[in-house]
């Protein structure tokens, strides 16, 4: 059995982490600055953008809207609870993508 936060290690947050990534950039932030906003180095950054890391499922558009006000958050140098709560709510949308991929394959 994999405990829900043991998949969100190993799938939700890489994903998470790219989409986050990736619109810090299109901000026009450079990938050194969302590199520092994220605690991850360049070259993660550059693996995100370039999809080479984190990209493993198709995103709603409610998650790619929750990931939009993530980056709005982060840009306006948001709190690390409300971040936290941000990132927990685009993992649970993940993980209900993730059952709703299941339900539909058994149907």
């Amino acid at each position: 059995m994999i405990f829900p936060c043991e998949k969100a290690v190993w799938y939700h947050l890489p994903q998470i982490r790219a989409d986050l990534a990736i619109e810090l950039v299109k901000t026009g932030m450079t990938q050194s600055q969302a590199a520092k906003k994220l605690g991850v180095t360049p070259a993660a950054v550059s693996q995100y953008i370039h999809k080479k890391r984190g990209m493993q499922s198709i995103r709603s558009r409610v998650y790619r809207q929750e990931i939009k006000a993530a980056v709005k958050k982060i840009c306006e140098e948001a709190s690390s609870d409300e971040l936290r709560n941000l990132v927990c709510n685009c993992c649970h949308m993940l993980q209900k993508d993730d059952e709703q991929k299941v339900t539909d394959k058994k149907a």
